[in-house]
């Protein structure tokens, strides 16, 4: 099995558990062995789930302000947890390809397997909301068929981001390209390099 229709089954699998109950605070239930790819993977689309619809919910224009702003913080925290684990997914390939030299004529690609991979995870939720709008009962048929457009597009995103992600990890493997990883350092969530949060006038 290539590496993108492992993620593809974990990230449905993790998307569908979800949607069980369709609720931000479910405690998620992980199967997979801890600290395996595996794990790291269900995980990686459980938090992608939940901060989906902690952004449906924040735009709701009857919102109280006060929930709001905690739901705002929660996603903030989300944020954080989510590039953990991306951070922590490419320290999984750089292991798993630590014995590999590269070629004098390897590259480096734009973004790191990991970041691929959380654009995957991402888009098995797309794809699982925009089939939910094809299906809607109490929709028009415009918006079941704009609808039905638009998942065609996404799953051709689907196909063609899996090959890329495959590839890429076929040419690391090869030596043709390189891993080079760069921590994201976010800066709003910490205290020293948030002017706001340092007191900054």
């Amino acid at each position: 099995m290539k590496f993108s229709e492992k993620c593809f089954h974990i990230f449905e699998e993790a998307t569908n558990a979800y949607h069980i109950t369709d609720n931000v605070d479910t405690p998620i239930q992980n199967t997979y062995p801890e600290r395996s790819i595996e794990y790291y993977l269900y995980l990686k689309n459980w938090i992608d789930a939940v901060q989906w619809h902690l952004e449906d919910i924040i735009r709701n224009p009857k919102i109280d302000p006060v929930e709001a702003l905690a739901i705002k913080r929660r996603i903030d925290r989300s944020n954080q947890e989510r590039t953990d684990l991306v951070e922590m997914i490419d320290s999984y390939f750089l292991d798993t390809y630590k014995g590999v030299t590269p070629l004098p004529n390897a590259t480096i690609n734009t973004e790191s397997p990991a970041w691929a991979v959380d654009r995957l995870s991402i888009l098995v939720l797309k794809i699982f909301h925009m089939q939910q709008e094809v299906d809607r009962p109490d929709a028009d048929a415009i918006h079941r068929q704009q609808c039905q457009n638009k998942l065609t597009i996404l799953l051709a995103q689907k196909k063609d981001l899996s090959s890329a992600l495959d590839q890429l990890l076929d040419d690391i493997a090869a030596g043709r390209k390189y891993m080079k990883v760069y921590k994201q350092m976010k800066m709003y969530n910490d205290p020293s390099l948030n002017p706001v949060l340092y007191g900054k006038k």
